[in-house]
């Protein structure tokens, strides 16, 4: 039986099968995805990648923004 959310536990792997709607590789349709026991969608490769990628970039413009802050007060951070 599925669940509130229309997904399907699989109590062997721990998982929840279901359908999503999105978009991957210019598809956008229905796709057969799994999601963990509290609900979370387990992200594709690339989504993982993109993630990654995004939080990267976000840590680097925070450092940038915190290296120029000790610049102003006279620091240096290369010499931190």
């Amino acid at each position: 039986m599925p669940d509130e959310n229309n997904r399907y536990w699989i109590k062997e792997l721990n998982l929840f099968i279901g359908i999503w709607q999105g978009s991957k590789a210019e598809f956008t349709t229905n796709w057969l995805r799994w999601w963990d026991k509290s609900g979370n969608l387990l992200l594709w490769g690339s989504e993982r990648v993109t993630q990654t990628e995004y939080q990267l970039e976000q840590e680097r413009m925070l450092r940038q923004k915190l290296a120029e802050k000790l610049r102003e007060l006279g620091v240096e951070p290369e010499t931190l």
